[in-house]
């Protein structure tokens, strides 16, 4: 593996979740692109800025923070499990805002370390 692939797959990494919050789209032509044998850094700093651009959208923030649940959902306990969901409803009823969603995030990965989750940039709101 090259150090382009390296520093393109280390980026994503970093980038997955908080580019899924912005833009299902975008994240979908992010992961054709990385398909490609000889990605370029330049090319998906592009599409990564292309998409922290964008407005917040209620509903791709709900769906990135449902895939961060899933590195808990078979970790956490039934009343964490409540507590997330329930912020994620108030979350999209407009009664709280996205850095809460984020902080109880850390809590969880404070509780249940995950290394690859960690790195993630949807988390340091």
């Amino acid at each position: 593996m090259t150090k382009q692939v390296q520093a393109c797959q280390k980026l994503w990494a970093q980038n997955k979740y908080l580019v899924l919050s912005k833009s299902q789209k975008i994240y979908r032509e992010i992961r054709e692109y990385l398909k490609n044998d000889q990605p370029e850094l330049a090319v998906l700093e592009t599409y990564i800025e292309e998409a922290k651009a964008l407005p917040e959208d209620p509903g791709q923030v709900v769906n990135a923070y449902q895939h961060v649940w899933g590195y808990f959902k078979k970790l956490a306990t039934d009343q964490e499990k409540v507590d997330f969901m329930n912020l994620l409803s108030a979350y999209w009823e407009g009664q709280v805002e996205q850095d809460q969603l984020a902080e109880a995030a850390r809590r969880l990965l404070a509780s249940y370390p995950n290394d690859y989750l960690g790195q993630s940039k949807l988390l340091e709101q």
